[in-house]
């Protein structure tokens, strides 16, 4: 296996949105995905770029990517917010998942962040076994809220 990390560029964005579609898939909410190419890449290459990503080539193409972002945690300071880690189903299973999430655990470390956080759904526990390796604290009784654009433009 020879894959290569390295930090996503702008070029990368219709591939990350095509495994952003697989990972959505696989999270039972292909609709859910409603965000153009086009605000994709100003959100990570813009004038004001709000998300980082590494993504892991096998020569040929990405098979996977981890998109991160800076939050701030009132009780915690400055994390590193993990919002999507995806191996391409084809590739699982070959230490790739693995390779990807070290190096954004570096990530947080090279930048002096007080942790790092992310989500998990419930039933996916492929990926809550793999978070256990790590010891990763699964936490429960925090329930997601949101709001959608048209929601915010309404109120």
């Amino acid at each position: 296996m020879d894959i290569e990390l390295r930090f996503a560029v702008k070029e990368d964005c219709p591939r990350l949105l095509e495994l952003i579609h697989e990972l959505a898939v696989y999270e039972k909410l292909p609709d859910e995905v409603t965000v153009t190419l086009e605000e994709f890449s100003d959100a990570g290459f813009g004038e004001t770029p709000v998300w980082k990503a590494f993504v892991a080539e096998n020569g040929t193409e990405i098979v996977g990517f981890a998109l991160y972002y800076t939050r701030y945690s009132t009780w915690k300071g400055c994390r590193l917010y993990l919002e999507d880690f995806l191996v391409t189903e084809s590739e699982r299973g070959k230490g790739i998942g693995k390779l990807l999430f070290e190096r954004v655990m570096k990530e947080a470390k090279d930048k002096n962040y007080n942790g790092m956080n992310w989500q998990v759904l419930d039933w996916n526990s492929p990926a809550i076994d793999f978070y256990h390796k790590y010891a990763a604290e699964i936490e429960s009784g925090w329930l997601n809220a949101s709001f959608s654009k048209e929601q915010i433009q309404q109120s």
